[in-house]
Parts: C-alpha cells; sequence; structure tokens
C-alpha cells in the first residue's frame, strides 16, 4: 500500500490534534491487516478525504468499500444505524471489526449523486422515496445513539461561553433557544433518523436503485430529517428563497410533514452552525444566512 498523503494527515491533525499522527503513520499496515482478515483487495483510497480513511477495493470479485476510523466509537454508532436500516435503501454492511475500527461495506457503483438527475424537482421527488423507504415504518429505538438534545449542545455551549455578548444577536440566539425547545417538548414521537441525507449520501447503483450512505444516527422529530437537503444546492434552478420555499412544499406534500416544523427546524439548525463555526474560529456568515433564509419564510410558507 502507498504512503498516505501528508495532505490528509493535515486534514485529520486539523480536525483531530496531534495525537491522530501515529495512527495515521500506522495506516498502511493497519489496510493490510484488513486485507488479510476480510480477504479483500484495496485500489485505491476516495478522493476529499477527511475525518477518515475511505478507500475501494473488491472482494470476491465484488466492488466493496473500506472505511477506517479514528475515533472507534463513532464508527460503531456507524455501523449499529446501517444494521438498523438494513433493506431500507442503505449500504450493506459486510464485515465489522470493533478492535481495527474497520468497516467494510458494498460499494455504491457507478455511484452518482442525486444531484447528477439534473432536476430539482425530480431530486426532491427522489428523495422522498428515499426517505418512506428508510421510514416505513420509522424505527422506534431504545438503544444509545444521539438524541437530537444532544445534537443541538452548541448553542448550549455559545450560551455559556458568550452569554448575551457573543456575534450572533441575542435576538437571534434567543429565538433558536425558545424554538428548539418548543421543537423538543412537541415532538409526537422520537425515531430514529439518518440525520445527514442530502444530495451527495444517495447515490444511484448499476440497477438504477438509490443507495444511502453515511448515517449520523439521531434520534428525535423525523421533520429534522429533511434540513441537511434543503441547506445544500439552495440555487438549484431559482433565487434560494423560492427553491427553499418550493422545496419543503413538495416535501411536505409528499411525505405528509408539518412545513411550519420543518421551518423551525430549519431556523434552529442555522443558529447551530453559526455556533459550530465560531467554536472553529472560522466565520459564522453561512449559518447566519440559513437562519434568516427560513425565518424569513415562516410568515409566507
Amino acid at each position: 500500500m502507498s504512503k498516505i498523503s501528508e495532505e490528509f494527515l493535515e486534514i485529520m491533525i486539523k480536525t483531530y490534534g496531534k495525537g491522530v499522527n501515529d495512527w495515521v503513520q500506522k495506516l498502511p499496515d493497519l489496510i493490510s491487516e484488513c486485507e488479510h482478515k476480510f480477504g479483500i483487495k484495496i485500489e485505491k483510497s476516495f478522493d476529499n478525504l477527511s475525518y477518515n480513511y475511505v478507500a475501494e477495493g473488491t472482494k470476491d470479485d465484488r466492488s466493496v468499500v473500506l472505511k477506517l476510523s479514528f475515533l472507534k466509537e463513532d464508527l460503531e454508532k456507524e455501523v449499529r444505524v446501517l444494521k438498523a436500516f438494513q433493506g431500507r435503501s442503505v449500504v450493506e454492511v459486510i464485515e465489522y471489526d470493533e478492535v481495527l475500527g474497520a468497516l467494510l461495506m458494498e460499494q455504491v457503483v457507478p455511484g452518482n449523486a442525486l444531484t447528477s438527475v439534473g432536476n430539482d424537482q425530480e431530486e426532491v421527488e427522489i428523495f422522498c422515496q428515499v426517505f418512506e423507504d428508510l421510514h416505513s415504518p420509522k424505527l422506534k429505538v431504545t438503544d444509545d445513539y444521539t438524541s437530537i438534545s444532544r445534537w443541538f449542545e452548541g448553542i448550549k455551549r455559545y450560551r455559556k461561553n458568550y452569554g448575551s455578548n457573543g456575534v450572533i444577536k441575542e435576538a437571534a440566539i434567543g429565538r433558536a433557544e425558545e424554538l428548539l425547545e418548543g421543537l423538543v417538548q412537541t415532538t409526537e414521537a422520537s425515531v430514529l433518523i439518518h440525520g445527514d441525507l442530502h444530495q451527495g449520501n444517495i447515490l444511484r447503483d448499476h440497477k438504477g436503485e438509490w443507495k444511502v450512505i453515511d448515517p449520523k444516527g439521531i434520534v428525535g422529530d423525523i421533520h429534522f430529517e429533511t434540513i441537511q437537503y434543503l441547506l445544500n444546492h439552495i440555487d438549484r434552478e431559482g433565487d434560494p428563497d423560492k427553491v427553499l420555499k418550493r422545496r419543503i412544499k413538495q416535501m411536505s406534500d409528499c411525505l405528509n410533514l408539518d412545513k411550519y416544523r420543518i421551518v423551525k427546524w430549519g431556523i434552529v439548525r442555522g443558529i447551530l452552525e453559526a455556533c459550530w463555526a465560531i467554536e472553529n474560529g472560522n466565520s459564522c456568515r453561512n449559518g447566519l444566512d440559513i437562519f434568516e433564509r427560513f425565518n424569513r419564510l415562516l410568515t409566507t410558507i
């Protein structure tokens, strides 16, 4: 196996700190161990690696993907989520080794992302079909997945660190906190959701079927499952405000969801994005743009 790129090492150190260096340096040996244990041949890594090492290969003439994670507990949770959704348009888990932190999955070939369809309304329609496949029936779980309240703890951390004196206006952070509390309290049923169901995580295989990858595994309001899709490709075939309004109407009509709850989750998600950016030393402008876009829509939807 060729040497791991310095670019990948830099990304991993930026994400996890210098403690990840030893893990990255040992990756060639770890990959070889996985090849022997799983009976696979690794061909090459995917482009634009981040957070994990992911490579494509073969097992008995079958195309597979090997995913190696520095944070083994995160990979273990992903495996549990994938197994919970097996048979519901998610990629198949072939093998998993907890000690190695290694997951072997089917590879979606050719693996064209949903955006390859080229028509936003048709893409939303396909998203709705995948959504229904994942959530019919809804999975009510008791396992230790991330609660939606925990997922939004970045807002609490921001409040603790900055009070009312941060760069996010008090009216905006206060509105997000109020909406979040109301949404959590009025959730009729907490169910397992993918949590990152955007266009790039919905891939087409050679049969023309759509497969889902990279779940986060969040337990909470099913309306939140729509949000990550709505944050991507915002100006596709029109003004971002018009695109957002059209998408939400199409989703709510097709999936029998409350469009106001979708919008409210979008408002809160925007503030969370801003809080995460500030934690990472980045500009919070994108998160505030999300907040403002959804907030404008609440009175016109």
